[in-house]
């Protein structure tokens, strides 16, 4: 069996986010398992001032990393040094992610299997009050040099590491955390457990493809890595299909979530993939709109769609199926107590069900009043709406630092999307549009990005 090298590492920053601030000095030792195979140490020049506060906790001052080399001139040693290595840390987010962005911003995409001490610690030494490297240096009598220099503390942490290894079922463990849990006996036979590691960790789509390179399956998500591994961890009917079907994976990095939904919505209309169940849908026969009746109160209804039917209606949203348009309908009735009459669910004469259930105020009857129902149905606009009242554009992280996603809305839908220069983001709105990609109308991505927006409220929208 081939033994595992790991690359314990440990940084110095100027602060503690990834995407502020900047490594000040790179530790790293590799091991295997038993011995220190060699060492790597040293200072990275930021590119800016290093907080006093953080001066304090690591000794390195401004004039320490001045003459200091800049990170893009380390980083094909940070390469060797850790290739075929599993990555490991105390706290590996923090280390890892600070890489990422270093790396990130050279064009390079740096991934890597990833192993947390403090995890592991957790596991193999339970009941601590404490599992900060300094409470386990001291808790294990790790003899350190300087506390918060990055060479001691990832030797530091290579002592923890051995501590850990002599304990039973450590190695079960550590190949449990590494693969989220996947035995390479459960994957297909054309993938392994490296082509799973290689995967990029950042949003996007991936496809499954079989062994003829036809598109079974398509996916999403914040990280791609992470969401195809948890695929292949399940015992699910699903994930065993998938196992025997399986022979290659693509992906599509996007930069950012919402653009990662939009593209999955997409691909799915298109490809048509097997597995697939949701979203498959391409046509849109039913729609429901809105109207007031002649005695003053909001109605809603469904219709078939054709060009005589959608013919000066306030429509709403549109529908796969009769069904859908249907119970979106009663949904929104039972929520705001509204009338089946008044929602196009009851077609008799008198109160309708829910009022004699006592879940109806009475409009079918005419005993509540136009003003009183129609404030409660007027919600029901905003709640059925799947139509955007303006134009705009959302403005989105890229899939590098110096670009932006952008997606476009017109005409009351989602028309594409594209990406631009962060250079170029300061034309006009024409210039912006010719990034983007335009793809047919799919009334689904209305839904998708009234969501997204309804969770990030703070999303750069510029109106046109």
């Amino acid at each position: 069996m081939k033994r595992k090298i790991y690359a314990i590492v440990d940084l110095e920053t100027t602060g503690g986010l990834a995407k502020r601030d900047k490594i000040t000095e790179i530790g790293i030792v590799l091991f295997d398992g038993e011995n220190v195979i060699s060492t790597y140490q040293t200072l990275v020049n930021p590119g800016r001032s290093i907080p006093p506060h953080i001066t304090r906790i690591t000794n390195i001052t401004n004039e320490m990393v001045a003459q200091a080399p800049f990170f893009y001139e380390v980083a094909k040693k940070v390469v060797e040094l850790t290739e075929g290595a599993i990555f490991v840390a105390h706290n590996v987010r923090f280390d890892y992610s600070f890489l990422k962005e270093e790396f990130a911003s050279l064009g390079y995409t740096f991934t890597k299997r990833q192993l947390c001490t403090v995890r592991l610690s957790r596991k193999a030494f339970p009941g601590l009050k404490s599992y900060s490297l300094g409470n386990l240096i001291k808790h294990f009598n790790i003899d350190v040099n300087a506390r918060h220099r990055a060479l001691d503390d990832a030797v530091a942490t290579t002592e923890l590491l051995k501590n850990i290894l002599n304990q039973d079922y450590a190695e079960q463990t550590i190949n449990q955390i590494v693969n989220a849990g996947i035995k390479s006996s459960k994957l297909p036979k054309e993938i392994t457990l490296d082509k799973l590691h290689a995967l990029p960790e950042t949003p996007g789509v991936y496809y499954f493809h079989n062994t003829y390179g036809k598109v079974i399956y398509v996916g999403k998500s914040i990280n791609i890595k992470k969401r195809v591994m948890q695929h292949f961890s399940k015992t699910t009917q699903k994930a065993e299909r998938l196992a025997r079907m399986v022979t290659d994976i693509s992906t599509e990095e996007t930069g950012n979530e919402l653009l990662a939904m939009l593209l999955e919505s997409h691909e799915i209309k298109g490809l048509q993939p097997e597995v697939n169940k949701a979203q498959r849908t391409s046509e849109y026969p039913y729609f429901i709109h809105y109207y007031y009746d002649s005695k003053g109160y909001l109605n809603f209804a469904w219709e078939k769609s054709s060009i005589k039917t959608r013919k000066n209606k306030q429509i709403l949203s549109h529908y796969g199926s009769k069904q859908g348009a249907i119970s979106h309908l009663a949904g929104i009735t039972r929520e705001l107590g509204l009338c089946q009459t008044k929602t196009d669910l009851y077609d008799k004469d008198g109160p309708c069900f829910l009022y004699k259930t006592e879940e109806c105020d009475g409009a079918c009857i005419e005993k509540e009043s136009t003003e009183d129902y129609n404030n409660r149905a007027e919600i029901g606009i905003d709640l059925l709406k799947r139509i955007f009242d303006q134009n705009f554009i959302l403005t989105l992280e890229g899939r590098t630092s110096d670009e932006k996603g952008i997606v476009l809305v017109e005409e009351g839908h989602y028309k594409g999307y594209g990406y631009i220069s962060i250079e170029d983001m300061q034309f006009g709105i024409e210039e912006i549009k010719e990034a983007i990609k335009y793809v047919p109308e799919n009334p689904e991505t209305n839904g998708i990005i009234r969501t997204y927006l309804h969770k990030h409220p703070f999303t750069q929208m510029t109106t046109f």
